[in-house]
């Protein structure tokens, strides 16, 4: 069921572990049957990097593509990773059919509540699937974890683990870290009882929790303090994940973005009068909770309530498509697609397109437009940090406004010098781009700077290293 590649031996073990959905290496079998490696990024991936090569370290992931299970069936993966190839439908009910269609929606608040949830016999049978998931990572962390190791799990699609593990291995130091919001108490009773006393118990079987935000942190105790019947012996953390500066501003500048800059530019145009047009960017994978829908009517407002920033603003919209095994995504990302056209249709001229929309994932398209930023639109109806807030005004060239929903995690850093928005308010979030495109460029400076700064203030090396050391000072124990 899983690949041993890179496991420490039986004898030793590992002394810090990470566990998570997605691992930090992906694989593709080429034409002629040769596989190729792809590395990913991120905070966690930062992490285990900064605590070096000697920390017998392990990261304990899900075989996601048919890439990865033939590198599971080959014996080909990287030292310090262990993939686990379980059962794809198994994966399909656990990771699409729970973590993404109820988790999700639950800590995001997605619902249409009229229709849905339904927490029919269907969902019990997936639900048996994502204790299974969550089963084979806790035996395999369990398997592979040295006596005492520090064991960081990650996220809504491993809520169960923890409790799981701390069955089989009493004297693991075990964390779990939420990267999402937490849903409030209210909302989250909507899970049948039975469901959500098991996400609760699985992640009080931790040590330590981790949260983005104090905000979150605060809606999983009212949760615990409801449904679990008080504190136990879990401690609560809170790290908000900080943007990687160093390596944006050099990734940033490389020929490749250069090149893209140069094609946007083009695309965007100049004013009528000669000058250069002014930019509103936005860079999110077509989710829900993105609100890149309400973003676009934003737009539209914006120019019908000013009609001076026809012919002199674009709004560069890259929506990279999500999840579109999911029929509700594919109908978002459609949706996307037809408002921009239409705002298009409605105000663009010979020499102008309002909305410059691309859709496919381009990383270095997203850095070159975050250079071009004159303002950056972030309006997620709920997120747990969202990192483009962070991003953008450490990459602008000229630094950016930043207009932030105030239901992202990011806006408790970022709030003080971003331009506040209710993200279902279409007319205030108009409003809040004028304001933000009138912005004189000193006050603009001032703001980018501070911005910038609370935005690298945990950058994701520390943010990694900071859990693991407070998880390892505390005390071992088997939490309620």
């Amino acid at each position: 069921m899983a690949s041993t590649q890179g496991a420490p031996s039986a004898q030793g073990g590992a002394r810090v572990l990470v566990a998570s959905n997605r691992g930090p290496v992906s694989y593709e079998v080429g034409e002629d049957g040769s596989l190729r490696s792809k590395r990913g990024g991120g905070g966690v991936v930062s992490g285990l990097s900064a605590i070096g090569p000697d920390a017998g370290a392990l990261w304990v992931c899900s075989a996601l593509s048919d890439g990865d299970r033939e590198a599971v069936r080959r014996g080909a993966g990287e030292d310090g990773v262990l993939m686990l190839d379980i059962p794809a439908d198994v994966h399909a009910d656990a990771y699409n059919g729970i973590a993404n269609s109820v988790l999700w929606f639950v800590h995001h608040m997605l619902y249409q509540t009229p229709l849905e949830p339904v927490f029919d016999a269907e969902f019990r049978r997936r639900w048996a699937s994502y204790e299974t998931y969550n089963r084979a990572f806790a035996e395999a962390l369990a398997r592979q974890a040295a006596p005492g190791a520090a064991v960081l799990v990650q996220d809504y699609h491993l809520t169960l683990v923890p409790g799981m593990l701390r069955e089989l291995r009493p004297d693991l130091r075990i964390g779990h870290f939420s990267h999402t919001p937490w849903a409030p108490a209210e909302y989250f009773r909507m899970l049948p009882d039975d469901i959500a006393g098991q996400v609760l118990r699985g992640m009080l079987g931790a040590d330590r929790l981790g949260f983005l935000t104090r905000r979150w942190a605060d809606a999983f105790e009212a949760c615990r303090d409801g449904f679990a019947g008080g504190p136990g012996a879990t401690r609560i953390g809170v790290h908000g994940l900080g943007a990687d500066a160093d390596f944006l501003r050099a990734r940033a500048h490389e020929p490749d973005v250069e090149e893209r800059m140069a094609a946007l530019r083009e695309e965007i145009g100049s004013a009528p009068d000669g000058t250069a047009r002014r930019t509103v960017v936005r860079v999110d994978r077509t989710e829900l909770s993105k609100n890149i829908v309400r973003g676009l009517l934003s737009y539209r407002q914006l120019l019908e309530d000013h009609p001076e920033w026809r012919e002199r603003v674009v709004h560069v919209a890259f929506a990279y498509p999500s999840r579109q095994d999911l029929a509700v995504y594919r109908d978002y990302t459609a949706e996307v697609r037809r408002v921009a056209e239409e705002i298009n249709s409605a105000f663009g001229t010979p020499g102008w397109r309002p909305v410059v929309l691309h859709v496919k994932d381009d990383f270095a398209r997203s850095l070159a437009a975050y250079r071009l930023a004159d303002v950056a639109l972030v309006n997620p109806i709920r997120d747990g940090m969202n990192l483009v807030a962070k991003e953008v005004p450490v990459v602008s060239d000229e630094g950016c406004a930043l207009v932030l929903s105030r239901e992202a995690g990011a806006f408790e850093e970022l709030g003080e010098d971003a331009i506040a928005v209710n993200p279902y308010d279409v007319v205030g979030t108009a409003h809040a781009l004028h304001e933000a495109l009138s912005m004189g460029p000193a006050e603009r400076a001032d703001r980018a700077k501070r911005l910038v700064a609370a935005a690298t203030a945990l950058p994701p090396a520390r943010w990694f290293l900071d859990q693991l050391h407070a998880l390892e000072e505390g005390p071992a124990g088997q939490p309620a």
